[in-house]
Parts: structure tokens; sequence; C-alpha cells
């Protein structure tokens, strides 16, 4: 499926399972996925989602009425400390982020990766040794996982930081896949293709970018809370959540 892929190597579109599992003479049935049990069983936030990161439009234009716990924040520490507060009761709340950001401490474990200045936040990336096991691990409540750590897992609550690589510009999505850090191997090559096929670059990007945080921001079970390095993507994200005709801010 095209909302599943989030790697530039992924494959899954329908045609190319069938025509494989045609030659490999197995039986073939197509069905539908009507509801899911991640985000609280909620298949009005994964629609608001897809509605709020425009990759579909759907119904689902705000959050109300959804019992799923959403809430933007103005800077990392707010949602760190509002990670640690939930991790207390399971262990199982983590932060996530869009991977924006070089891993310096890869080879200097002294170096930070997720560095936001202005708000005295710095943090590690969960990616040398733990791998999937960083859910479990108590001490990783203090790193940052990305794409190739969480895919698949799920938290009861998950802080993401949405990076520069997707930004919103009068109200449409913008995505910018050289804001990515050059260590990301989902989009190794990319470069290459944007000078030999520019328009399928670009589709292929913003399909990427739009579906890890498609990925990041659903796998918490209980609630999502998100900062964003964009002022403006903050504000529409805000605007997002509640009714366009409510008086809440």
């Amino acid at each position: 499926m095209k909302s599943q892929r989030v790697h530039i190597h992924d494959i899954g579109e329908n045609g190319r399972i069938r025509k494989w599992a045609e030659k490999a003479g197995a039986e073939i049935i197509e069905t539908e996925l009507s509801s899911q049990f991640r985000c609280n069983g909620s298949d009005g936030y994964m629609a608001w989602l897809d509605h709020a990161l425009q990759i579909r439009e759907t119904a689902n234009t705000d959050l109300e009425g959804i019992d799923f716990d959403f809430r933007v924040l103005s800077s990392p520490n707010e949602v760190f400390d509002l990670i640690k507060v939930k991790n207390r009761e399971t262990n199982k709340s983590r932060m996530v982020a869009g991977y924006c950001w070089d891993w310096n401490s890869k080879k200097n474990p002294d170096e930070m990766d997720i560095v936001i200045p202005e708000h005295d936040f710095a943090k590690k990336w969960n990616l040398a040794d733990d791998g999937m096991l960083w859910l479990i691990k108590e001490e990783s409540i203090n790193e940052i996982g990305c794409i190739h750590t969480c895919q698949g897992l799920e938290l009861d609550y998950v802080g993401v930081i949405i990076g520069p690589d997707f930004k919103i510009r009068d109200g449409e999505a913008v995505t910018d896949a050289y804001e990515r850090s050059s260590n990301d191997r989902s989009i190794f090559g990319i470069k290459k293709m944007m000078k030999e096929e520019p328009e399928k670059a670009k589709d292929l990007a913003e399909t990427i970018i739009k579906n890890t945080y498609r990925t990041l921001m659903s796998r918490g079970m209980k609630g999502c809370y998100i900062y964003c390095t964009d002022k403006e993507t903050e504000e529409y994200f805000r605007k997002m959540v509640v009714n366009m005709n409510d008086t809440k801010t």
C-alpha cells in the first residue's frame, strides 16, 4: 500500500503483490481493513491524521468527539516532560522525531543529535544498541526514536518532533527531502533521482515524508503530543484539532 511506504526501496503496491502471487501460483484474496485497534481503536483519529497531513481528504477535519489525547505543544521540553509523566505508569511512553538531525553520537558518544538551541533541548537518537528494544529499556526514555526503530511498535503515549522536512505554507503541506539528515537511508538515492526524474522523485519524497509522520503520530494507543520546529506548521495543527467554528483555543 502506498500509505505504508516509508523507504525509497519499499514495495507493496497491489499490482506488484498480485503479479508475484500469480507467478507463485498462490490464491489471491483481496479484502479491506475496515477498522483497527491502534490509537485507542479510533478510526476517526487515523482519518483525521490522513486529512491533517494531506495524504488524502477525509470527513474528519477536526478531533471533536474522538477519544484520543492529542495535543500541540510549543516546545520539545513540554512534550518530553509530559511523556516522562505518562511513562511512570507503564514504561511505555517515548519520544520520536522525523530523521532531520544527523547521528553525531554514532562516532562521538559525547555528542548530542537532536539539538534545538532555542529551547535548550538536546537528546541522542536511540539507534546504537537497542533497536526495537528501546521501548522496554527504562533509560531510553531520555533518547529519541525514529522511523527505523519504532515502525511496528506500539506505545501508550508518543511524543513527536515534526522537523523541517514537513511544513505548512498558506494551508498547503510542503515537504523537502533535503531537510532530512544525510544519515537517513530511507531516502538514499533521492538526490540522484531528483536530477534524472524530478517529478517522480518529488512525489516519492512527499509520500515517504508524509507516511513517516503518519507512522510516528500513530504509535500511541492513548495519545500523541507534538512539537513542530516550524511555527506556521504548529498553528496549522492547533487549528486542525478543533472545529474551525469553535471558539476554543
